[in-house]
């Protein structure tokens, strides 16, 4: 029923890039010119002038891997280098649980920016807020820091404290939390009855627990409601960053019978993968609709837009974020760390690139922020990032939208939409789609 991608696959929760869709390979390196080589004669000059001259002895292994950092920073934001321990903490995150704080995290103007905090961990309880700015952690200035050095000292030991200390929009000075570290295991999938005949189903990231969680919730959700009362699913991709390629695709195959979920194309024709799904509906057919908003992005908008396309389900709320980059690891060797290098972009079965457009859905439906947050969060996504690769597709409108959820269902505007359309008490001509109109891939 489930088809297993064949490639290892690995992913991040914090990082340089939260919401990547990445896989490991080895790829062959070409030679380069003789002009690039005179050129690396004077980066290796350089690097002489600096190590033997510089007014401080500096760490040599530091100038290395802040000169290969700083190529890779002029490719696009999520293309970076991991020495040894960065790549063993993302091999570690891959597994649902980590220890730290529980926020997402990117750099933005010299400061670390909360993508989101993760649910029920030390970093939301204490109040942390998507869109926040931490400009110090226990009172040492992040400017000038990478984000993994950022990253490094929000981790340890669990049950010690730290202090952020925040900026926020609309806050009259910046805010100060002290936050006690714990182990993070986060709950891939969460799932709830939805007044006895709707199953509501939120993947709130992709990482190895993810298919198993949704099955066993799919199961638990058909069990407690009878079939002749069961009305459909809500699948809730909101506020979910992406993560493992393969999850992807294992969650679009649980409900579809057929048809490509995602293609990845590299710079040669040849590089390109197709993935398809194979017989077998865990949700024996019933009704899904997918919410969405500017926090859905990667492996999430991988899945929004499969199903969007072999119209399988209709997609419900606001603009995704528009990652649709791929992310190769490419391993350097014992000790040596690992090159995350972007080489190819994804596309859904009608042949959409998302990178900087986002999945639009197919009803519009915002979620008003509460006066507490209004002014304070702001809207991005991948087309707002510098220097971030431009989609085909990508006009001066650019992608995301709103990453806002409330946290109390019955103030969830987006989601009690969703409900009543599966229960007939609205009615909209995207709902529920019509299969004869399924895209082929492209």
């Amino acid at each position: 029923m489930i088809r297993r991608a064949s490639l290892v696959l690995v992913g991040a929760l914090m990082g340089a890039t939260a919401m990547s869709v990445i896989y490991s390979a080895v790829a062959p390196a070409e030679a380069a010119g003789t002009s690039t080589y005179k050129e690396l004669s004077i980066f290796g000059d350089v690097f002489e002038r600096v190590r033997a001259q510089y007014v401080t002895p500096p760490q040599e292994d530091k100038l290395i891997e802040a000169a290969i950092n700083g190529m890779l920073s002029s490719l696009d934001p999520h293309s970076s280098y991991m020495n040894a321990k960065d790549a063993e903490d993302m091999r570690t995150q891959t597994k649902g649980e980590f220890g730290g704080l529980g926020i997402e995290v990117t750099m933005d103007n010299d400061l670390v920016k909360v993508i989101t905090p993760i649910d029920d961990t030390p970093a939301a309880k204490a109040g942390v807020l998507a869109g926040d700015y931490i400009t110090a952690i226990d009172g040492q200035s992040v400017r000038g820091l990478k984000l993994e050095d950022a990253v490094e000292k929000m981790r340890g030991p669990v049950k010690t404290p730290i202090k952020l200390t925040l900026l926020r929009k609309g806050a009259d000075k910046p805010i100060e939390l002290t936050i006690i570290r714990d182990v993070i295991a986060v709950a891939a999938v969460k799932s709830r009855e939805e007044g006895g005949n709707v199953g509501y189903i939120r993947i709130i990231s992709f990482t190895e627990k993810t298919t198993p969680d949704l099955e066993a919730a799919i199961a638990k959700i058909k069990k407690d409601i009878p079939a002749d009362k069961l009305k459909g699913y809500v699948l809730d991709l909101r506020l979910n960053p992406g993560g493992l390629l393969d999850q992807a695709i294992n969650v679009a195959d649980d409900v579809l019978e057929r048809g490509e979920i995602v293609s990845t194309r590299g710079r040669n024709p040849d590089e390109t993968r197709r993935f398809n799904a194979t017989p077998g509906d865990l949700t024996d057919g019933k009704p899904i609709i997918v919410l969405t908003n500017g926090g859905s992005a990667s492996a999430s908008e991988i899945v929004a837009g499969a199903l969007q396309d072999l119209r399988r389900a209709t997609v419900l709320g606001t603009q995704s974020f528009g990652k649709g980059s791929v992310q190769t690891i490419i391993p350097l060797g014992d000790g040596n760390g690992a090159l995350r290098l972007t080489t190819a972009l994804y596309y859904t079965p009608s042949g959409r690139s998302i990178q900087g457009t986002g999945i639009t859905p197919d009803i519009k439906v915002d979620q008003p922020l509460p006066d507490d947050l209004k002014g304070k969060l702001t809207s991005e996504g991948e087309s707002s990032l510098p220097g971030h690769i431009k989609g085909q597709s990508e006009t001066d409108k650019g992608s995301g939208s709103s990453a806002y959820m409330p946290p109390d269902p019955k103030d969830d505007i987006q989601l009690n939409y969703a409900l009543d359309l599966l229960r007939g008490d609205k009615t909209d001509p995207a709902f529920p789609p019509n299969p004869e109109k399924a895209v082929s891939s492209k």
